[in-house]
């Protein structure tokens, strides 16, 4: 614990000294500057300590165009008042001031490009840099790609918004805030429709506050901060079942009671999808687990449930840590989902994988008499999406703001609209929520593996990790929207393996757009121990597409060979044999990490020398950024005392 205090004295320092030197507005070391031109010719020994005053940006557009033909638009900064021969180049032919901030000394400017360089020689100029567009942290709706494709047209020609709509989202937590106005509908109504106490606490109000940011991240309102923290599904209804107390602990029984309620009330408020941002360590095999096995329950009812993977991705000393993924999350029914780390940014280009994420196989286990252990080895998590310093609904005066301040986004005094930061799986996990409503909306006929299906094949392969960190990809909303909706609505029981699965017979281009950063689909799905792969997938119905199965029931392992079963897959479908390494593009792609059929004992290092843990180790509390706060651990009946809750989820 001394070394992991230490090390979060010398973050919380570090970040102390960036902060105040940006506030400053110069970074540490940045301390010479150019006072002319003139002075600068004088002493050109000096040359490499002044700052350049074109941009990098700006520079790498200026040696793309050597002949200055195009126009910019700028960000002129001054030292000082403009000079007169400054003021009679702005008033030049061809450039145009297009703002002026007096009280920052600064203006925007279109000019032809060429005369950037004029401008640098000014003395008093002090910075040239280009207008680029400034976008808000933490656009889940955008990153996701949900807010692409709000605007959708139905088949009579009207359009209408893709939001979730109508759809009902369980958010199986501590709780919800229902006044946040995060839930208001466009009527200033709550979309809070029903709320349950299962903690014998006698409150539905969220005094832990992990549910309220949880619900924001599934559905909350764009109505508020400009849409910039929206939900996925910001309309979509809530239904508010409470198993974590006022400490942000529960049990299984807990738990299990509310899910039985759902199996009870689904149909009376159209619970399509389930939020299960919580969990324990994975023991018993998913064949045994009480809660694995409602969750089968449930998903063969035909709702969607959404699992978190867990936060034990790496060890006190930042050694990942491979089979991590916790109950119920080791359902293989479930999606299971682990974070990706966004930085903050709405592009995907950079995105990665969370250090803290659980990392698979499943290492829940039966035992037989004999008294030898039987590991389930399933291939989890299934998705990644973005789960790192999301901002979302703040419940009021909840116990995490409390003991972590910092964790308030400091954007206003209202108790009714504050939203705060949190990160971990279970902020991962209602994005995809979101996601699975949003195509719940789209497609009403959608089975639960269909939705599994649509977004692990469109899903984004994050190059430079395995199928074990990141399953078939990241979230592409956008993608999934595309190709569900092409979908057939006419799918029954009795629909024929083989026969077309779009009501076209143009199959759609395996890529996606989001802001601006173009990549390519995953194009295959995870099953049990490893991987299936093929355009059939999507041209083809098969049976594991119906409810009652599973998607993994098409493969079966032999001795390490993948094999078809011919009444779950089309022959055309392909099955992958190893573990591999993404290179970034579709499934299948990349370099070897682990052959299937050796899906690891107890204690065997991996090819890179991470330990794979044993399935009952809680882990370290203390993860990546110091302690993992947001994420409450659930107590599983077979635990008690400090191993229980001793880490944050």
């Amino acid at each position: 614990m001394k070394a992991v205090e230490r090390l979060s004295t010398l973050k919380s320092i570090l970040s102390l000294s960036l902060a105040v030197s940006l506030c400053m507005g110069i970074l540490i070391g940045d301390v010479a500057r150019a006072a002319s031109p003139l002075a600068a010719t004088q002493n050109l020994a000096n040359d490499v300590t002044k700052t350049d005053k074109v941009a990098p940006g700006l520079r790498e557009r200026l040696r793309a165009n050597p002949k200055g033909e195009d126009r910019v638009e700028i960000i002129l900064q001054l030292e000082g008042e403009a000079s007169g021969q400054l003021n009679a180049l702005l008033n030049r032919n061809g450039v145009r001031v297009r703002k002026l901030f007096k009280n920052l000394n600064s203006r925007t400017v279109e000019l032809p490009i060429s005369v950037v360089e004029e401008l640098a020689d000014y003395s008093e100029v002090s910075y040239i840099s280009l207008d680029t567009k400034v976008a808000t942290m933490g656009h889940l709706a955008t990153t996701t790609g949900a807010a692409a494709r709000r605007t959708q047209t139905s088949n009579t020609g009207t359009n209408y918004q893709l939001d979730g709509t109508g759809v009902g989202i369980a958010i199986v937590d501590s709780g919800i805030y229902a006044q946040h106005k995060s839930f208001l509908n466009a009527a200033g109504s709550s979309r809070v429709i029903f709320s349950q106490d299962f903690t014998g606490e006698n409150r539905t109000d969220d005094p832990y506050g992990h549910g309220t940011h949880v619900a924001g991240m599934a559905a909350g309102s764009k109505q508020y901060y400009n849409g910039a923290y929206s939900g996925v599904a910001p309309n979509a209804n809530l239904i508010n079942l409470r198993v974590l107390n006022k400490d942000g602990v529960g049990k299984t029984s807990v738990v299990l009671g509310a899910l039985d309620w759902i199996l009870s009330n689904h149909a009376a408020y159209n619970i399509r999808v389930v939020n299960l941002s919580l969990g324990a360590p994975a023991i018993d095999s998913y064949r045994n687990d009480p809660l694995c096995r409602a969750v089968r329950r449930l998903v063969d009812a035909g709702l969607v449930i959404v699992a978190a993977a867990g936060n034990d991705g790496k060890d006190s000393s930042g050694q990942k840590l491979y089979g991590r993924i916790h109950t119920p999350g080791n359902e293989p029914a479930a999606i299971t989902v682990g974070a990706a780390n966004s930085y903050g940014t709405d592009s995907r280009a950079d995105d990665s994988i969370a250090t803290y994420s659980s990392r698979g196989p499943t290492r829940s286990y039966w035992t037989d008499v004999a008294g030898a252990k039987h590991y389930d080895h399933l291939v989890k998590p299934d998705i990644v999406a973005p789960g790192n310093k999301i901002v979302s609904s703040e419940a009021p005066d909840n116990l995490l703001v409390q003991q972590s301040p910092n964790l308030d986004a400091n954007l206003t005094n209202d108790p009714t609209n504050k939203m705060m930061f949190m990160s971990g799986t279970s902020m991962a996990t209602p994005a995809a929520a979101g996601a699975a409503a949003m195509l719940l909306q789209l497609n009403p006929k959608l089975t639960p593996n269909l939705v599994k299906m649509l977004l692990m094949y469109t899903a984004q392969p994050l190059s430079g990790f395995n199928h074990l960190e990141q399953g078939a990809g990241q979230l592409n909303l956008a993608g999934a929207v595309d190709l569900g909706k092409i979908v057939r609505t006419d799918l029954t029981a009795t629909t024929t393996l083989g026969a077309p699965l779009l009501s076209t017979k143009t199959t759609p281009l395996s890529q996606s757009t989001i802001a601006n950063y173009t990549f390519t689909w995953s194009q295959g799905l995870i099953l049990n121990q490893n991987y299936a792969k093929g355009v059939e997938l999507i041209t083809k119905y098969q049976k594991v597409y119906g409810k009652g199965t599973l998607l993994g029931d098409g493969a079966r392992l032999n001795n390490g060979v993948m094999l078809v079963d011919a009444m779950k897959l089309s022959s055309g479908v392909m099955l992958g044999d190893s573990i591999l390494k993404s290179n970034g593009m579709m499934i299948g792609e990349g370099t070897f990490f682990l052959g299937a059929g050796v899906m690891l004992g107890d204690g065997v290092m991996l090819g890179d020398g991470v330990m794979l843990g044993d399935g009952v180790m809680l882990g370290d509390s203390y993860l990546a950024d110091g302690v993992m706060l947001g994420d409450s651990i659930l107590a599983h009946s077979i635990l008690t005392g400090g191993d229980a809750t001793s880490s944050m989820w």
